[in-house]
């Protein structure tokens, strides 16, 4: 049986190659109807429709290569039905400087499926 903690790894695993592959529309199903999105600049994103703009307009930026996040850590709630990821991301362009930092990412059960819920992202470089 899957842990949750393999479950939210492997859907974040997904993302990440769904990023690279410059594929925002596939990210719908990862993603709360009303997630709330914290980027590294500081800035306010609310809802999938929202985030999902978002990585497209990044996508088509010639020079976007990928966002990487690496998990460090999932924390399961008592139930099973929420959990809390932590760990570090890395932005890549072919003509600006690399952007890194850490995470927080909240997830939730939904319909049997994980589903990002929150995200908040601190840019330390």
């Amino acid at each position: 049986m899957t842990t949750p903690q393999d479950a939210i790894a492997a859907r974040r695993k997904l993302t990440n190659k769904l990023i690279a592959a410059k594929d925002a529309a596939r990210l719908r199903p990862f993603f709360d109807p009303r997630v709330t999105l914290i980027a590294g600049d500081g800035s306010l994103v609310l809802g999938a429709e929202d985030v999902l703009a978002a990585f497209a307009s990044q996508m088509a930026d010639k020079g976007f290569v990928a966002y990487v996040r690496t998990t460090e850590s999932i924390t399961v709630d008592a139930v099973g039905q929420r959990a809390a990821e932590h760990g570090r991301w890395v932005g890549k362009w072919t003509d600006a400087p690399e952007q890194t930092g850490s995470y927080l990412a909240t997830w939730k059960k939904v319909t049997g499926q994980w589903v990002i819920e929150n995200e908040l992202f601190v840019s330390l470089t």
